[in-house]
């Protein structure tokens, strides 16, 4: 069994893998749309990774403000969230994501990546760092 991990963008989608013991995460794809509410690729793309990996169940981040409401970008989470439920029929639950992107982004900077080189990144990192959050907690 293994845990997809996933960080949902306007025009992205970072996944990330748990290792069948589900103590670490690996980054493995972005996967790219070129509007923000074309899904239907992004959800067939999906699918086959959950194949492909024998997932049993995903960690979808939920970006929340720093005050801890929900802004439009959450709302939009939370519907992509109730599509890949229907879709996949597999439990999808919401781990709060503030912060990811800038933890991504300094790793990153730390590591000598090139700004330019970082945005490939980014996303799939981000989604590492979610699920790496969620397989901690389970702890």
């Amino acid at each position: 069994m293994r845990i997809m991990g996933l960080d949902f963008g306007a025009k992205t989608v970072g996944v990330a893998i748990s290792d069948p013991l589900l103590i670490t995460a690996q980054g493995i794809e972005i996967i790219r749309r070129e509007r923000e509410n074309k899904l239907r690729q992004t959800l067939a793309r999906i699918e086959q990774l959950i194949v492909e990996y024998e997932v049993k169940e995903i960690v979808l981040g939920l970006p929340k403000n720093m005050n801890d409401t929900l802004g439009e970008r959450a709302e939009l989470s939370l519907a992509f969230r109730d599509k890949l439920e229907r879709r996949t029929g597999l439990p999808v639950k919401m781990w709060d994501e503030r912060l990811t992107t800038v933890a991504a982004e300094r790793a990153m900077m730390e590591a000598g990546i090139r700004r330019e080189e970082r945005a490939e990144h980014v996303d799939k990192i981000a989604a590492c760092l979610i699920l790496q959050g969620y397989l901690d907690s389970r702890k």
